[in-house]
């Protein structure tokens, strides 16, 4: 193919016309190409099972929606969920969820779950047993100022669990 000097870039045999070509497959496919954010990078999503009536449940929610975290809630409680989870009763607290494939049980700060989503352990979840005063959602102003010292747990899949995080 001959090219005159108006059509071809200089040293090249692209004419004009294909390079607009080219620019026009970049424009219409650099966004698709383009890197996708990872799901950490996300806002992170978490399903939690409670009771209907339940506030300090409530309280936990509004931590992790206000730190982010998209929330979908079931209000038929937290046992089932907890068995299907396997998470021990021993770990047990008033909610239950699952983010990232990982149990959450109890009032567990959004700090250690956003670490757990990180790092991704070999491991069931995270809990906190009981109810801390202190603990988010264990910490409105009916407490007072009181914050009672609480470990964060790292539940293993073989029922045992290790300090995760201590908050003292």
């Amino acid at each position: 193919m001959q090219t005159t000097s108006t059509d071809a870039l200089p040293g090249s045999l692209m004419t004009r016309r294909q390079l607009l070509a080219g620019c026009a497959v970049l424009v219409i496919a650099g966004p698709a190409r383009a890197r996708r954010a990872t799901p950490s990078e996300l806002a992170p999503r978490i399903q939690v099972w409670k009771g209907p009536s339940c506030g300090c449940c409530k309280d936990w929610i509004r931590h992790l929606e206000t730190n982010g975290f998209q929330v979908s809630v079931s209000d038929a409680g937290n046992t089932n969920a907890r068995k299907q989870l396997g998470v021990d009763i021993k770990y047990g607290s008033c909610h239950t969820g699952l983010a990232g494939g990982y149990a959450i049980e109890g009032h567990v700060p959004v700090r250690e779950i956003r670490r757990l989503l990180r790092e991704r352990p070999q491991a069931l979840g995270l809990a906190v047993p009981a109810m801390p005063i202190g603990s988010p959602g264990m910490d409105g102003p009916e407490y007072g100022q009181r914050k009672d010292p609480y470990d964060v747990l790292l539940l293993n899949k073989d029922g045992s669990a290790r300090t995760y995080q201590t908050y003292r």
